[in-house]
């Protein structure tokens, strides 16, 4: 892979958060906050695209397809 077709080092840090767990309501809001400087409908809406992204998808099969599945659960939920 060339840097054109890298994720960069933020969404990298995304999907690193993304496969951390969190005890408590709110922890993985202030981690969003405090690691990312992001606000948190920020950090979903970015999260969003990434599961859209085929270089998230080489980066972090396991989790990406995670994420994916359980958006699509919600998906059909509606």
């Amino acid at each position: 892979m060339d840097d054109g077709e890298r994720l960069g080092q933020r969404e990298q840090d995304i999907l690193a958060l993304e496969r951390r767990g969190f005890a408590g309501p709110g922890a993985k809001e202030r981690a969003i906050r405090e690691e990312l400087g992001l606000a948190p409908v920020r950090y979903y809406q970015l999260l969003n695209a990434l599961l859209d992204d085929e270089r998230a998808l080489a980066c972090d099969p396991v989790t990406v397809n995670r994420l994916r599945r359980v958006r699509e659960g919600r998906r059909g939920e509606r």
